[in-house]
């Protein structure tokens, strides 16, 4: 019954989808209606780093519930559980990122960069990459590379300047036009694919040199994925925006973009309400934040990323695995073409295996636990997935 309301009354997103009726979840697995366990090796697409149901989690926000849950348009009042957290994520991101503007998604994170990059700067143009995915809204969709997500809503906007990923081609399009470059330090969708450092210290580079401010996407990489809060902390590179969502609300709807209160300060006025949401910032979202943050650090999960990406790349060695790519938990198992990732994806199910693949690369599948994962837990779903692999 459910099912057929499902299909008669939601939106539908792609033409097969998968249809797990999930009733409940636990650490890092999910259960569905007829009882059985899921390991959830996406965490919900990069969401859920402190695992499903976290006790810590559910109470703050039952706290943060029975005080309230929405006051005013974010921006015009003090509420304690969106100063804290600002204040918080200053604190992990150092200077000069000591402004926060929170949002209800990644999308909404982008699309108030580059906003924040136009009206600080003055100038029309934005850079971005080829197989680089930021969300998709308008503005999102025009960042893409011309493919099929974006080929029925042309005309797209108009001056983005799209240049390869770790080319320093990019670098001829930086120049006193150019508002701001936005980049993926680790291209998501594009099958985690690491930036280069050269690369992203040559475009910080031109960057200063033209006054173009540089843009981080962190919606996925963010939070610890990859063995530090923010993947830019391990190039020694500062952008000079950065973007969060998906892991930042602990499992709640909510993102932000950070930069430099002299540049953030610039949405306030001229006009005033420069940028405005009605619900970015939600109170119950950011005391989710703080305690999904909190209990990050209270288990030093981040500490454990990088042993645990290790072992995962010791037991994912299969002849149908013809390479890894990614940083730390987020991961991608190339196949070497979509036919083999399509046939595999249902068998992992059916072993209790929850994947998926990449937008921009559907010859591999998607590596990205909950941060919480175990060594044993680890070394039982490698099992499953092997022996998925060994049915193809």
């Amino acid at each position: 019954m459910l099912r057929e309301l499902f299909f008669r009354h939601l939106a539908q997103t792609s033409p097969e989808p998968p249809c797990l009726e999930i009733v409940k979840g636990h650490g890092i697995y999910l259960y569905d209606r007829q009882g059985k366990k899921y390991a959830d090796l996406i965490s919900g697409i990069s969401v859920s780093n402190t695992g499903h149901a976290n006790t810590d989690i559910l109470d703050a926000v039952e706290r943060q519930l029975r005080n309230f849950s929405h006051v005013m348009v974010y921006g015009e009042d003090v509420l304690e559980p969106q100063v804290l957290l600002a204040e918080k994520l200053t604190k992990l991101a150092g200077p000069p990122l000591d402004n926060v503007y929170f949002v209800n998604s990644g999308t909404e994170a982008v699309e108030g960069a580059v906003k924040l990059a136009k009206r600080y700067t003055g100038r029309p143009h934005v850079v971005s990459f080829r197989n680089a995915y930021h969300g998709s809204s308008h503005l999102c969709l025009s960042l893409m590379h011309l493919n099929p997500m974006n080929q029925a809503f042309r005309p797209l906007l108009p001056g983005i300047f799209r240049f390869p990923f770790n080319s320093e081609e990019v670098l001829e399009g930086i120049d006193t036009h150019c508002a701001c470059v936005i980049a993926e330090p680790i291209q998501g969708e594009g099958g985690a694919i690491p930036a280069g450092k050269d690369f992203l210290a040559a475009v910080r580079k031109k960057c200063n040199e033209t006054g173009t401010l540089l843009i981080f996407d962190e919606v996925q990489t963010g939070m610890g994925r990859t063995g530090s809060w923010f993947a830019f902390q391990e190039y020694g590179i500062i952008p000079d925006i950065v973007v969060l969502a998906k892991a930042l609300g602990g499992g709640l709807p909510l993102g932000c973009f950070m930069a430099p209160q002299p540049i953030m300060k610039c949405l306030s006025d001229n006009p005033p309400l420069g940028h405005i949401t009605t619900f970015g910032g939600n109170p119950v979202s950011c005391a989710a934040s703080l305690a999904a943050i909190h209990y990050t650090e209270k288990h030093q999960l981040i500490l454990e990323v990088k042993k645990k990406e290790t072992l995962f790349r010791s037991l994912l060695k299969h002849p149908q695995i013809i390479g890894i790519s990614g940083k730390g938990l987020l991961l991608a198992l190339h196949l070497g073409s979509d036919a083999k990732v399509k046939k595999v994806l249902p068998l992992l199910l059916k072993n209790g295996i929850i994947s998926d693949w990449f937008l921009f690369c559907d010859s591999a599948l998607r590596i990205s636990p909950p941060l919480i994962i175990n060594d044993d837990e680890i070394a039982e779903s490698c099992a499953l997935i092997r022996d998925a692999l060994d049915q193809i």
